[in-house]
């Protein structure tokens, strides 16, 4: 009977052992899911913040280009003026100082209209580059999507 006592308790000891070993091996695994959900909430984090970023980049660039079209129309307004009208206009000057102040209205609508160029050609640039570098993020978050699939 004591041969069984003492098989019985190195049994008991061996699966106490055991036990504690799938506790040890519980809490590992406890402690992994936690690390991965730790990191799952940091990327979409991450993933949030782009998306509302890259929404108000799209928003900006919506209301530029409305802003730009609205200009074209205005500047298609303008270049349908009839011919008739402009000939009329001109055969109403009478003095040279009419001709002189015509010329300077003329000359300095030419130059609202030059710098108006130079500051849609300014903005065409920046739209450029912020659309490249949107596509440029762009693939580099696929890029590393996949290698991060891949791993």
């Amino acid at each position: 009977m004591s041969e069984d006592v003492i098989q019985w308790l190195a049994e008991i000891r061996a699966l106490k052992q055991e036990l504690a070993q799938c506790r040890s091996e519980l809490d590992l695994a406890y402690q992994s899911a936690n690390h991965w959900r730790e990191l799952y909430s940091t990327e979409a984090k991450q993933r949030r913040i782009e998306a509302r970023l890259s929404q108000e980049n799209i928003a900006e660039l919506q209301a530029e280009l409305h802003h730009l079209k609205t200009k074209a129309r205005a500047q298609t307004r303008l270049d349908r003026t009839p011919t008739a009208a402009l000939e009329q206009e001109l055969t109403g000057i009478k003095t040279s100082a009419q001709l002189k102040r015509k010329l300077l209205e003329v000359m300095q609508e030419r130059d609202r209209a030059q710098a108006a160029l130079k500051e849609e050609q300014e903005n065409h640039t920046r739209t450029r580059d912020n659309l490249t570098a949107a596509v440029g993020d762009a693939v580099e978050q696929v890029m590393s999507m996949r290698s991060q699939q891949s791993s």
